[in-house]
């Protein structure tokens, strides 16, 4: 057997699919709606759909990054990136092929255009924070790993995250909203989304050490990203 061939690895596939899955689902479906919640003593909160769902790409990668290590995340975000690239591509398309004339058709081309209709900005601010914000969250985690020797997992989680979701969060909002809505409104909706996002992920950092745990002893691996080239425009491991 050639030393060189790469590791083959159990759920490294499996995980690559759901992440792309929550991925997709996450801008598909939550990005467009704004809800609304009552909460005790904040009173009522307006944020995007998402926020309960889009930080699980986040705890996905911070399971990567840690089992598998950051080379390896790093393909697993180019992965998603080139999935909301071909999303983008085809709902432009779907919204701006011409339908077919019929009652149907003329009352479901507003909807589509409503959910699927995007502008530009919206779409370049989701793809680019995402990727900042991955590869920071990664970066971060990876950095700490070593400096820490493999300890205090929880703080490399939350961590990772404070860095990882203030860049996702900051970029997406300044790209997608700058300009159009008033800066103290801008700025309350990126604080609002940056504290429930990192509050959610530190909420299930138990279930990320589980899963953590049960990978590393399945796959025979913990990576320590002591010599990696950490550009994150390289695909290699």
């Amino acid at each position: 057997m050639n030393a060189s061939a790469p590791r083959s690895f159990k759920y490294y596939d499996l995980i690559m699919a759901a992440f792309v899955c929550v991925l997709l689902c996450s801008n598909l479906i939550g990005a467009a709606k704004a809800a609304q919640l009552t909460l005790p003593v904040i009173g009522t909160v307006t944020f995007g759909a998402d926020l309960f769902f889009f930080p699980i790409s986040y705890i996905f990668g911070d399971i990567l990054t840690e089992v598998y290590g950051y080379g390896r995340d790093r393909r697993v975000v180019w992965a998603g990136f080139g999935a909301l690239v071909f999303s983008a591509f085809m709902a432009f398309v779907v919204v701006h092929l011409p339908p077919a004339q019929n009652d149907f058709m003329a009352a479901y081309q507003p909807h589509l255009d409503a959910v699927f209709g995007n502008t530009w900005r919206i779409v370049a601010g989701s793809m680019i924070a995402f990727a900042c914000g991955s590869f920071a969250n990664s970066f971060v985690l990876a950095k700490m790993k070593i400096a820490t020797q493999g300890r205090f997992l929880w703080a490399r989680i939350v961590g990772s995250t404070i860095v990882g979701q203030l860049v996702d969060t900051g970029v997406f909002f300044l790209i997608a909203f700058y300009g159009i809505w008033p800066n103290d409104q801008l700025f309350a909706v990126i604080v609002t989304q940056y504290l429930f996002k990192t509050i959610w992920e530190a909420v299930m950092y138990p279930a990320t050490a589980k899963v953590v745990a049960f990978l590393k002893r399945a796959e025979g691996e913990d990576h320590y990203d002591r010599d990696t080239n950490f550009n994150p425009f390289s695909i290699r491991v």
